[in-house]
Parts: structure tokens; sequence; C-alpha cells
């Protein structure tokens, strides 16, 4: 019997408004509220709430059959608290049914378990307990920003108790061997690894629409019957997507929703193959041997590396600067300050470095989709010059920590 392990992400960031030179030091407004109310808004009506619809309509329908897995950032979490109840609402109503798992995250969306690990531990403890909090079970399963594991990542993952922690595929990493096994880390004692299945995933989530491919029209039959023929020996299937591929990037009129809501009876149909929780596939199989993961591997890009983050010098001297004030984010807040604490943890988010990405050829055009800056060196001076004010903000709020350089 194959587990299906269907996982979404959803995220939302805290994007800056056009912050100039001439703010440094006048203004701690760094966020432009109307515009991430207004995309939030636009993605609720468009995705979050017909699909959650849906996927509760599909959970009853076939019983609890239908069991799906998300992690939603604590960045989209506090934004649908202000701005789309009704969002959050619908998210609870799905965590309710008991076949729908919230895994955990980092609280911010970001790349701390590079800058400073004890930064990443917070962060974890915090989403943990929002995870809690908002739908009422502890997170047992772990899904570092954008997919990102090593064997480091994997350790701490399995320090803070987690049982199981997701990952993407990579041919770079498997070489010969299947994604469809739930492995040990290396350098871990009890936590599981499940896999993303790319190709599979990436056929919803970025060829569902291209009338170019091959494949197209993809139809809950046919993707079911490519599932139906792997392998006998195969045991866990990776479906791991964001959640906005559903009306967002491939929109309502692409047929992606209808595609959805037959998929689980054209699955369950064939025999072979039924639906899992990331931490219901972990528990059932034992893993098949070791995988070494020595540097970080994420679901980004064809590198599926950290290049989309840190692959030019803007980005690094952005990253380096950000962590540099740690320390004193922490000063500030342990001082009486912990809002600069919290636009710190916002800066960190990683969206911010990926805005300032220079790839412009095979990843080109998504890196563009994203963005709301005409260029990423418009994305670097922006968020430089915010890092400049919120330094002379901590240091003024916490001057007995150690000296750091200016941003």
């Amino acid at each position: 019997m194959k587990d299906v392990v269907f996982y979404f992400q959803v995220h939302q960031p805290w994007r800056l408004r056009r912050y100039s030179f001439f703010d440094i030091g006048r203004s701690a407004h760094y966020f432009d509220d109307a515009e991430n109310a207004r995309i939030l808004a636009r993605v609720a009506a468009k995705c979050y709430l017909p699909m959650n619809r849906l996927i509760l309509r599909l959970v009853e329908q076939h019983g609890g059959a239908f069991r799906c897995a998300y992690s939603v950032s604590g960045t989209a979490l506090s934004q649908m608290e202000a701005w789309a109840p009704e969002a959050l609402e619908s998210f609870r109503r799905l965590a309710a049914t008991g076949c729908v798992e919230f895994l955990c995250e980092t609280s911010h969306h970001s790349l701390s378990f590079l800058g400073d690990e004890n930064e990443f531990r917070a962060q974890v403890r915090a989403q943990a307990a929002l995870v809690e909090r908002l739908f009422g079970r502890k997170p047992t399963a772990f899904r570092n920003t954008e997919l990102v594991v090593s064997n480091r990542v994997a350790r701490l993952a399995e320090e803070e108790g987690f049982a199981a922690i997701l990952g993407e595929g990579a041919d770079h990493l498997m070489g010969w061997r299947s994604p469809h096994h739930v492995y040990r880390p290396e350098g871990c004692e009890r936590i599981k690894i499940l896999l993303r299945s790319y190709k599979l995933a990436d056929d919803i989530a970025f060829r569902f629409s291209n009338r170019a491919w091959d494949s197209w029209p993809l139809t809950a039959d046919k993707f079911a019957g490519w599932m139906g023929g792997l392998p006998a020996r195969d045991e866990v299937i990776g479906l791991f997507m964001d959640y906005e591929t559903f009306g967002e990037h491939q929109w309502a009129d692409t047929g992606i929703f209808d595609f959805m809501d037959h998929l689980p009876a054209a699955l369950l149909a064939r025999g072979g193959l039924r639906f899992a929780t990331p931490s219901e596939a972990a528990a059932r199989h034992d893993p098949v041997a070791r995988l070494d993961v020595p540097n970080p591997v994420s679901w980004a890009d064809a590198e599926r590396d950290l290049t989309a983050w840190l692959g030019n010098g803007m980005q690094r001297a952005a990253h380096d600067a950000l962590y540099a004030l740690a320390p004193l984010a922490q000063a500030a807040a342990a001082a009486g300050r912990p809002d600069l604490l919290e636009s710190w943890r916002r800066l960190s988010t990683s969206d911010h470095v990926y805005y300032i990405c220079t790839k412009w050829f095979s990843d080109g055009d998504v890196h563009k989709y994203f963005s709301p800056y005409a260029t990423p060196y418009d994305a670097f001076i922006t968020f430089m010059n915010v890092l400049d004010d919120l330094a002379r903000r901590l240091r003024a709020a916490a001057p007995a920590a150690e000296p750091v350089p200016s941003a």
C-alpha cells in the first residue's frame, strides 16, 4: 500500500514599503500594510477560501480517507488574524476534522538555521506554540523554510522533538535511489525524512496549464494512472507544493479545482493507494537507509540549492548584515522593546533576499513573478535602507549589547 502525502505551503511575507535613504532616522514605518492586506485579500478569495471549502468537502465525502497537511507560516497567520479572519477560520475547520495535519516551520519563514541557531530554535518554538493555539494540536512534523534540509537542519529538528521532516527529492541528492521511501538523515537517531516527488508534484504545480506540455491536459484519471503505475516497492509519494498553486498560480479557469475535486476518488478507486499525513506516513514506514545531506537542499529553481536566496553578493551582504544585528535585536527585546525584535524577524523572512536574486535564465520568470520590485537592485536598496534605520534604533534601545558593524 502506497501512502500519498499531499502537503501544502501557505505563506505571506510582510512586504516593505518604498523606504528611501531620506527615511532613515526619521521613520520606523517599514511595512506596506495596505499592500499586504490587498494581496492577502486577493489570495484568500482566489485560493484559501475556495480551496479550503473543497478540501473540507473531500474529507467529508470520503469519510476521512482523504487526508493532507499544511504548513502556514507565522507571518501568514498573523496577517490572517488581522485582515482575513474568515480564511483563518476555514483552516481551523480543516484542523477540526482530524484528517488535516498542520506542520511546524520557522515562525517568520526565515533562513535562521544559517544565520543564528538560537534564533532558529526560538522561531521554531514560537511557531509550534502558535500552531497548537490556533489548531489545537502540537505539531510533530517539521518543514524548514523553502523545504531546505541538511544533516544539520534535520538534527536541529530532532533536538526540538520532531518525529519527521520534509525534504526535496532532488536528483543530485538521491542519485540512483527513489524519493518514494522514508529515510533517516545522517547524524540523526529518531527523526525520519519524507521526500518530495518533484516530477509528479510539479506536474500539478507548474505544468498543469501548459498547453505545450506533451501530457496536457492533465486529468485526475491520467494522474491516478501514473501513481498506480509506480513500482510496487514504492511506499510514500510526496506531493508537496505551494497552496497558491490552486487559484493563484493556476487560475480557476484552467480546471485546477475540478482536477483536485476528482483526484481523491480516482486514486482511491485504483487500489493500493491511500492518503496519509506526513506524521502518519513516517510512523508507518521504517527508514530504508540513511540519507546524507551534507549541503542544504531546497525545492527552489533548477539547482535545488540556496542560490535563489544567497546566490549573489548583494544577497549575501543583506543576509550577513541582518544576522549581525541579531544579538542587538534580542537584547532590545530583553530591554523592553519586543517590537524591534519583531521588526527584525519580519526582515528575516526569506522573501526579502529572494527579491534580490539576479537569475534571469531558466528561473528568471519565476523570480520576477513573485517580486514587488522593478529590479533586484531596488529590492536591495530598500532592504538595506530599512536595515540601516533599524540598526540605529536597536543600538539606542540596547546600548549595553555587543557592538556590531553598521548595516
